[in-house]
Order: C-alpha cells, then sequence, then structure tokens
C-alpha cells in the first residue's frame, strides 16, 4: 500500500515497550499498578509465575526502574515486597497507549 502515511500499525507495534512487552512482565506491572505494593507471594499467585521467573522478571523491571523492591522481616522471615515506581506507571501508561493505537489502527479505527 504505497503511499499510505497515516495509519501505520507496524510503526504502533515499534512503539510497545519491550521491557513491559513479555507476558510475565506486564503481569507484574499491571498487578502493582492495579493493586499497590504486593509481597512475593501474593505477586506469584497474582501473575502465576514460579518463583524463579518471578524473580528474573521482577529484577529486569527493577533494573528499568519500573519497580522498587523492599525486603523486611516478618516474623522470623525475610519478606519481599514490591510497588511500582513513578517511572513504571509511566511506561505502563505509555504502554498501554501504544497498544490502544495499535488496536485502532489494525482495526481500522
Amino acid at each position: 500500500m504505497a503511499g499510505k502515511t497515516s495509519a501505520n500499525p507496524i510503526h504502533a507495534a515499534l512503539e510497545l515497550d519491550p521491557i513491559i512487552h513479555e507476558r510475565v512482565r506486564l503481569a507484574i506491572l499491571s498487578a502493582l499498578g492495579t493493586q499497590g505494593r504486593l509481597s512475593f507471594n501474593e505477586l506469584k499467585a497474582l501473575t502465576e509465575a514460579t518463583d524463579g521467573n518471578l524473580s528474573t522478571h521482577s529484577q529486569k523491571l527493577e533494573q528499568a526502574g519500573y519497580v522498587r523492591t523492599s525486603k523486611g522481616m516478618f516474623g522470623r522471615r525475610t519478606q519481599t515486597s514490591y510497588e511500582i515506581t513513578p517511572a513504571g506507571r509511566q511506561a505502563l501508561m505509555n504502554y498501554l497507549d501504544a497498544l490502544d493505537r495499535l488496536m485502532g489502527e489494525v482495526r481500522g479505527k
């Protein structure tokens, strides 16, 4: 379709943040964005991730500055909790906006 420049679904797809555009990382940010601070076990249950998978993906989000990790004592056990950062919330909103544009362009709206 030469000459068509206004609605380009390929361009919209390229706007999707590759850090977020992974199922478990998107689930983590979505859960934290709606639930607030969550413990490792709460986040694991919500995302249906394994321990190792959740650890790996939460570390990638933390390295990107999207998630903050806190460790504290709960009884005699260390508990890890996570929360979305302001940068993570903005990145999630940008991702959802890009996804919305992509869906609109593919659907012709």
